[in-house]
């Protein structure tokens, strides 16, 4: 009779598991190889903050600050908050350690699980795993630029090809609070419900990102920021387009698009998959000029980006692709005897020494059972070794994806199978 367990992982928490893991790992890792090639540096964020932080570097009206953030009092009655994005911490972390006050800008890379209490779906957990960036300390739209380059390199350098990315300007402090009035002056002409007319009073532009088809139908016809912008916005807007394009980073420009968070100004950006349904989103971004100073810092400008892993994984589906490899190893031994493993486990130590990934037969199961083992592994060789190989000093080596096998001398084992898997 088989036993399960009665425990189960929270609902909208994914558990990966090999050998799907291996994708997981894949794809995250790949993600932040491109931002590495750019000199972005790792930080490690705390899962948990001061609820204060989110509240003012988040944004008050967004749905993740009133809807979805997972807050708590701690045992010292503090209100803490598991992180639903990285920006804001990043934010705290280089004003707490002074990272602003060294060479600028300041480049840093993360990545980790996010929370947010949401309706489950695929493609949408309560715990997201994400890919960040953060670029803090210069206004320059050739950065902007950078950033949204490093987003599609990472994409593309997992064979991701199916996406598009759209690109608006949210204005700056120069033109934003004009057409705030002038959003305003239209919604509060419309029929809205007591909720969405709170909204509005608190940051217009949330109603744009009102999903509902009859909120859509009514704001068809607002006044859209990118028709607005100051010519200082505007030359930086199109200055960023001039970098994309030569770059030969391909853009459509969105008009309507308004991200989910209130930080975002300047240039905002959303790379979409059409093939995920109804949770299209894989990553996005923007300029966040006005933040540092919000969370009690110099005003410093900023952008970046978040990258979903889970969003990139479906993708990758969706394009009958996938990455990384499922194998666990590279090579597997089997020790027909115990004096065999004695000196299999230390060939697997100097192989392992060499950098090549290697696993062994262990519990003494007989030869069908170990090759059974080794077939699962999805390892490319196979070692094995019995007392005549120890009398001879060799060892079999077998090729698992054709078949053929072949006695090399234990000595030579490390460099064979490095020139074979090089091969």
């Amino acid at each position: 009779m088989t036993k399960t367990s009665s425990f189960s992982a929270p609902k909208g928490v994914p558990d990966y598991v090999p050998p799907g893991s291996a994708e997981f790992v894949a794809v995250r890792d790949g993600l932040l190889r491109a931002a590495r090639l750019a000199g972005y540096g790792h930080i490690e964020l705390p899962v948990f903050e001061d609820t204060g932080l989110f509240a003012r570097g988040v944004g008050e009206s967004t749905d993740v600050v009133t809807k979805e953030m997972y807050t708590f009092p701690d045992r010292g009655d503090r209100s803490v908050t598991l992180r639903p994005e990285g920006t804001a911490g990043v934010m705290r972390a280089v004003i707490e350690h002074g990272l602003d006050r060294g060479q600028l800008p300041v480049k840093l890379c993360y990545a980790g699980p996010f929370f947010r209490y949401e309706r489950p779906q695929a493609g949408r957990y309560r715990q997201l795993q994400q890919v960040g960036i953060e670029a803090i300390g210069v206004d320059d739209p050739a950065l902007d630029a950078e950033v949204i380059a490093i987003a599609d390199a990472g994409f593309r350098g997992l064979g991701l090809d199916g996406f598009r990315l759209e690109v608006t300007s949210l204005g700056d402090e120069t033109c934003r609070p004009q057409y705030r009035e002038l959003l305003q002056e239209f919604l509060f002409g419309l029929p809205l419900d007591e909720e969405t007319k709170r909204r509005a009073q608190l940051n217009p532009l949330r109603v744009l990102d009102d999903k509902r088809p009859e909120v859509r139908a009514m704001t068809a016809d607002a006044p859209l920021m990118i028709d607005h912008l100051s010519e200082s916005a505007k030359a930086h807007f199109e200055q960023v387009l001039g970098h994309l394009e030569v770059l030969g980073v391909p853009y459509v420009v969105n008009p309507r698009m308004v991200r989910g968070l209130d930080y975002y100004t300047k240039t905002t950006f959303e790379f979409v998959h059409d093939g995920l349904g109804a949770q299209s989103g894989i990553g996005g971004g923007g300029r966040y000029d006005g933040l540092m100073a919000e969370l009690g810092g110099q005003p410093l400008s900023g952008i970046g980006f978040g990258l979903g892993v889970d969003r990139t994984m479906l993708a990758l589906a969706a394009e009958g692709k996938s990455a990384g490899s499922p194998a666990r190893c590279e090579v597997f031994g089997v020790p027909l005897g115990e004096a065999a493993k004695q000196r299999l486990v230390v060939v697997a130590a100097q192989l392992r020494a060499a950098g090549i990934r290697v696993d062994l037969a262990y519990g003494g199961r007989g030869v069908k059972g170990a090759m059974k083992a080794a077939d699962r592994s999805g390892a490319r060789f196979t070692l094995v070794l019995g007392d005549r190989d120890l009398a001879e000093n060799t060892v079999g080596l077998k090729d698992m994806a054709t078949g053929d096998q072949r006695q090399i001398p234990l000595p030579e084992v490390v460099g064979v199978i490095r020139e074979a898997l090089a091969g």
